[in-house]
C-alpha cells in the first residue's frame, strides 16, 4: 500500500490554471469514478477549493501519479505537472495535516479550509476506505489541535477579510460606504461580516436563489435583491464582492458600463473571490473600476503573516508527531494479514491437538472438558501475544516487509498468491 497526493495550489499555479483545474460540486462523483479507474487506486479523495486541486489515492501495485497528471493535463489543456507536486506516504499525510490546519493556505491559519477538507472527505466517501478515512479524520483532529493549542488562527485573516482590506486601500475608510454581495455562501457571508465591521452603511445581497439571499441579508440588516434586478443598483454601490459558484463569469462589461455613466467620478471596487472567476478581466479595464482577484490578495496576506509566523514551529512539531503516529498505524496494517493467518493456523493446530487429548482422556465431565478447552485457548493466546505485539511494532518502525516475510518463513505461512500483496507498506530504505 502506498499513499500518494498529486496536486496544484496557489504556490505554483497561477489563477487561470487553478480555475481550469477546479472541480464543481456537481462534477465530483463522476470525476472520482474516472480518477479511481484511471489510477487503478483502491481509495480516492478529491479536494478542490479556490486555491488548490488535490487527488489523494491509496495505490494498488503501480504508481498512480502519471495517470492523475494525465487526467489533470487533459482538463487543463497542457501539462499540469509543471505547476504541481507529488507527496508520498509520510509526506502525504503531513501535507494534508498542514492543509487542514490552514498552514498551506494563501492566508496562514485560515479557518475555512477545515470545513472544505471535511466536505471533500464526505463527498468522496463512496471512493474512500479505511486508510484515507483515517487520514482525513486525523487531519481534522490535527487542525483542531493546531487551532486550540496555538494562536495561529486567532485573529487570522480569511480570503474575505483580506479582500476587504484591499477595498480599504482604495477608499481609505469604508465607513458609510455601500456594498453589494453576489452570492450567499460561506465566503460571501464572511465578506459581508467584514464589511459590516468596517462600517459599511448599507449592503445588498443578490443571489440566483432569492430565498438564500433573503436569509443572509436578514442576518446583517441588508437588502435582498433578485439576481436579474441587481445590476441597476450598481450605480449606487462602492464595493462589489463576487463569490458565486457559477461555472463561468457572471459579471461582464455589459453589466457594469451602464452604471458607470451614472456614477460620475466615483470609483467602483470589485472584489472577485470566486473560483472560477465571477468577473471577466475586461471589466477591470473600464474607467474608475478597480478589479481584484484571488492572486491580488498576496500582498495583503504577506503583511498579515509576520504576527502569526512565530506559531508555525509549534504547529509543525505537533503535525510531525501526529503524522508519525498516523503512519505507525498505517505501517502496522502490514502485520494484520500475517497475524490473522498465524492465529487461524495455530487455532487449527490447537483444535486438532485438543480433540486428540480428549480422545485419550476418555469420558470427561462437561466442566472438565470446558476447563481443558479453556486451558488450550489461554495457552495459545499467551504464546501469540508477544509475537503479535512485536510484529506490529516492527512493521510500524520501518522494518516493514522484512519482518513480515521473516514471520511467514518462521511459522510456515505461505499466503495464497492472490492475497500475498493485499497490504504493501513502502518504508524508508526499501
Amino acid at each position: 500500500m502506498a499513499l500518494t497526493v498529486v496536486g496544484v495550489n496557489h504556490r505554483g499555479a497561477p489563477l487561470d490554471v487553478r480555475e481550469r483545474l477546479a472541480y464543481r460540486p456537481s462534477e465530483i462523483g463522476a470525476s472520482l469514478d474516472a480518477l479511481t479507474e484511471l489510477a487503478d487506486s483502491r481509495e480516492t479523495v478529491l479536494l478542490s477549493t479556490c486555491n488548490r486541486t488535490e487527488v489523494y489515492v491509496v495505490e494498488s501495485e503501480r504508481d498512480a501519479a502519471p495517470a492523475i497528471w494525465s487526467a489533470l493535463s487533459q482538463r487543463l489543456g497542457t501539462d499540469a505537472s509543471q505547476y504541481g507536486y507529488v507527496r508520498r506516504d509520510r509526506e502525504a499525510a503531513a501535507h494534508l495535516f498542514r492543509v487542514a490546519s490552514g498552514m498551506d493556505s494563501m492566508v496562514l491559519g485560515e479557518a475555512q479550509i477545515h470545513g472544505q477538507v471535511r466536505e471533500a472527505w464526505e463527498v468522496s466517501r463512496p471512493h474512500s476506505g479505511p486508510v484515507l478515512n483515517r487520514l482525513f479524520q486525523t487531519s481534522l483532529h490535527v487542525a483542531g489541535r493546531v487551532r486550540n493549542e496555538t494562536s495561529l488562527s486567532r485573529g487570522a485573516a480569511s480570503v474575505s477579510s483580506a479582500s476587504v482590506q484591499l477595498a480599504r486601500q482604495i477608499f481609505g475608510s469604508l465607513a458609510g460606504k455601500r456594498a453589494m454581495i453576489l452570492g450567499a455562501g460561506e465566503m460571501a457571508e464572511l465578506a459581508l461580516e467584514c464589511l459590516a465591521a468596517q462600517g459599511v452603511r448599507a449592503a445588498i445581497v443578490a443571489n440566483r436563489t432569492f430565498e438564500r439571499a433573503t436569509a443572509l441579508a436578514a442576518k446583517y440588516s441588508a437588502t435582498a435583491m433578485h439576481y436579474e434586478e441587481c445590476w441597476t443598483a450598481l450605480k449606487d454601490v462602492d464595493v462589489l464582492v463576487c463569490s458565486t459558484a457559477a461555472p463561468r463569469a457572471v459579471v461582464t462589461p455589459a453589466h457594469v458600463e451602464p452604471a458607470l455613466a451614472a456614477r460620475g467620478d466615483r470609483p467602483l471596487c470589485i472584489l472577485d473571490i470566486a473560483l472560477p472567476r465571477d468577473v471577466e478581466p475586461a471589466v477591470g479595464e473600464l474607467s474608475n473600476v478597480f478589479l481584484y482577484n484571488l492572486d491580488d490578495l498576496q500582498a495583503v496576506v504577506s503583511s498579515n503573516l509576520e504576527r502569526r509566523q512565530s506559531d508555525v514551529p509549534t504547529a509543525e512539531a505537533l503535525i510531525e508527531v501526529e503524522s508519525s503516529r498516523y503512519w505507525e498505524w498505517v505501517a502496522g496494517l502490514a502485520a494484520v494479514p500475517v497475524l490473522s493467518e498465524l492465529r487461524a493456523r495455530m487455532d487449527a493446530v490447537r483444535e486438532a491437538e485438543l480433540a486428540e487429548a480428549i480422545r485419550r482422556l476418555g469420558a470427561l465431565e462437561p466442566g472438565e472438558r470446558a476447563a481443558v478447552e479453556e486451558l488450550s485457548r489461554r495457552l495459545m493466546n499467551k504464546f501469540l501475544h508477544e509475537p503479535s505485539v512485536r510484529l506490529r511494532a516492527a512493521a510500524a518502525n520501518d522494518r516493514g516487509l522484512g519482518v513480515v516475510d521473516a514471520a511467514r518463513y518462521l511459522f510456515g505461512l505461505e499466503a495464497p498468491a492472490e492475497s500475498r500483496d493485499t497490504i504493501f507498506i513502502k518504508t524508508e530504505g526499501e
